[in-house]
């Protein structure tokens, strides 16, 4: 590779703007950079679907590239929801891909990172609809964990871990509907913030008040925080809207803390088998934030245990499969067939017709109830709680398959698995995922905060403190 693809591969968003702001690299030549390790290690990983390389050189190459915060840094834009004006999404579904439908318009997180300075180099694979942790989908094949390429990346959003862990980009847009951010930042050893409900816009056609939210994956914590001061608050219209941060995010890498009290959650609440590698990893993790002067005791809210969660979420989730099939066949311009769909998500879809507006009500009230019953345990006293992120280390590629005679079976086996995030979808909570442990083989296990509604601060000080205590950036895949 050339001097500069390789000196710059393993520097974050933030080095790699400052390079470009000191005059000592151009946009173009991070972008050719990126362009050429993209090149060389994605087909060994199939971490992007689509790929538009001659308009970012474009834009690299223009006097009227933003001058944002990130100006000049190359990323990637899952392949899920995230429009981009003039350029495709297949959002993982085959009949998408086939129709190679282009959009009309950006979201308005998309005109964000424009705004930024950021130049999208494609997108990044992702499973069909986001409806599982491993990134599989019948339309592009699966994408591999840069760690071991017998292990899946994680998922939804795998094809942008799979690229930040591989070094091909600093940093790639994520969404996170169940723990979508936080599972493949487990998987790939990198940070995974899922921001509170309604801290980013939705906007313009998606809903704030449903399970999903969108930020990144990232190398550093640091290139979080400043993302999100990038991206953060409100657009027209918006449903929730997270309270108004006292400070810029990116002044919180660093900050002091303070002494917190965090509980400690080291098995599935709801009875699930956690392995000894993400136990042992919590409680490092624990002794760690004890030595950096916190108090951290076995404690949690009683109501994760609650097995009728699992049952609402899979209501929601389902609800919105249909929705997002009805959408896919206004798009197509005729109904969707069995044929065009993942086995999984079109029985989700079919049962979703089963399910009466009253129950749906039923199940918006349930996640009401859950949501307050969980965010109330953060004000008896607690700051934080301390999870592992995922039930075991990176699965190998084909756990999830599809199955005809038992479509539910990736989604029964999905649910053990990442036990421990979809219930801070459903509360509304800010969380993130750290690269804290290793197996003995080297594959990363995550290590999960979870903070009180609107407190991305306090999980940004924190990681931070870890960040500084335990790095992680100089861990490296051997492609």
């Amino acid at each position: 590779m050339s001097s500069i693809a390789d000196d710059t591969r393993w520097m974050d968003a933030t080095s790699q703007a400052e390079l470009v702001a000191s005059g000592d690299v151009t946009p173009s030549e991070l972008v050719e950079a990126a362009i050429e390790r993209i090149e060389k290690y994605d087909p060994q990983l199939n971490a992007l679907t689509y790929k538009w390389f001659d308009d970012a050189r474009a834009l690299a190459a223009s006097p009227d590239l933003p001058r944002g915060p990130f100006h000049g840094v190359p990323y990637l834009l899952k392949d899920l929801f995230a429009a981009e004006a003039g350029k495709p999404l297949s959002n993982g579904n085959k009949a998408h891909k086939a129709a190679h439908f282009v959009s009309d318009a950006d979201t308005t997180l998309v005109g964000r990172y424009k705004a930024a300075g950021l130049i999208s180099l494609g997108r990044s694979n992702s499973p069909e609809l986001g409806s599982v942790p491993v990134t599989e989908p019948e339309a592009w094949g699966p994408t591999r964990n840069p760690w071991d390429t017998s292990r899946t990346a994680g998922g939804s959003s795998g094809g942008s871990a799979a690229a930040v862990a591989a070094g091909m980009v600093p940093i790639a847009h994520a969404s996170d509907g169940g723990g979508s951010i936080r599972i493949p930042a487990a998987c790939c050893g990198l940070v995974g913030l899922k921001v509170s409900q309604g801290r980013i816009t939705m906007g313009p056609s998606r809903d704030e008040s449903n399970l999903g939210v969108e930020h990144c994956v990232s190398r550093t914590v640091r290139d979080s925080a400043r993302l999100l001061d990038a991206t953060h608050g409100r657009g027209i219209g918006d449903v929730i809207i997270a309270p108004t941060p006292t400070g810029p995010f990116a002044d919180e890498v660093g900050a002091d803390p303070g002494r917190l009290r965090i509980g400690l959650l080291d098995h599935s609440p709801r009875g699930f088998a956690t392995d000894p590698e993400c136990v042992t990893g919590v409680h490092n993790a624990a002794k760690l934030l004890e030595s950096l002067g916190h108090h951290v005791e076995p404690a949690w809210p009683e109501v994760l245990a609650d097995n009728e969660m699992g049952r609402t979420f899979g209501q929601m989730w389902s609800t919105n499969m249909g929705m997002s099939l009805r959408r896919f066949a206004e798009a197509l311009g005729r109904e969707m067939t069995v044929d065009d769909v993942e086995m999984m998500n079109w029985a989700q879809a079919q049962f979703a017709n089963s399910v009466t507006g009253v129950d749906y009500a039923a199940a918006l009230a349930a996640s009401v109830k859950f949501r307050r019953a969980v965010q109330s345990w953060w004000s008896q006293g607690w700051d934080l709680l301390l999870t592992p992120t995922l039930a075991a280390p990176p699965v190998p590629v084909g756990s999830m398959p599809n199955d005809t005679k038992r479509p539910m079976t990736p989604l029964v086996t999905a649910g053990e698995w990442v036990t421990f995030t979809g219930q801070f979808n459903m509360s509304g909570q800010p969380a993130i995922s750290l690269p804290l442990h290793r197996t003995p083989t080297g594959l990363p296990v995550g290590i999960q905060l979870v903070a009180a509604y609107g407190r991305e601060d306090v999980l940004i000080r924190v990681a931070s403190q870890l960040e500084q205590a335990a790095p992680w950036a100089h861990l490296t895949p051997d492609l």
